[in-house]
């Protein structure tokens, strides 16, 4: 993956990413907060494993290009003692888009652990269910996007929740 950076820059990318991730889980070790590159991480490493294009800074509706196809990329740090229903980073249903993909890093290394996607029409649909306001704000637990999603990339043993949620037809 290049977008449109030189070899070397994108070397250096690597690096600067690889730091970023040994920072942010030692902050998460010693303060229980995260440090807030999990996007930036998971934007790169959807990227780099899918052979994606990433739009430039602040595009709206998407985050990345596979070919004409428009895709938000949505990254969620996820542990052994998360909670089930964790919920994902608000979906932008007000641009152009035409997948969202979910990259699951693990919370420990922010290494891939799974990424899942799903068709922006149907994200959407599960959207206007009635009964949640996460929902209403254009917010979706793990479980719920996950039960709408296909799995793109299984890097460790699936992740299946414990409890109970709602599911969207």
């Amino acid at each position: 993956m290049d977008n449109d950076m030189g070899a070397e820059a994108a070397a250096r990318v690597r690096e600067i990413l690889a730091s970023a991730k040994r920072l942010a889980v030692e902050y998460y070790r010693l303060t229980g907060k995260p440090l807030g590159v999990t996007g930036e991480v998971a934007e790169y490493v959807a990227a780099e494993t899918l052979g994606l294009k990433l739009a430039p800074p602040r595009t709206t509706g998407y985050d990345a290009l596979r070919a004409c196809e428009r895709i938000q990329i949505k990254g969620r740090a996820h542990g052994k003692k998360t909670n089930s229903g964790q919920k994902m980073g608000r979906i932008n249903t007000e641009g152009p888009c035409d997948t969202v993909l979910l990259v699951v890093l693990d919370n420990a290394t922010l290494e891939p652990r799974e990424m899942w996607e799903a068709s922006f029409g149907s994200v959407v649909e599960c959207l206007a269910q009635p009964g949640s306001k996460a929902r209403a704000r254009g917010v979706l637990s793990i479980p719920e996007f996950t039960r709408i999603a296909r799995r793109v990339r299984p890097v460790v043993p699936t992740y299946r929740p414990t409890t109970k949620t709602p599911i969207c037809n």
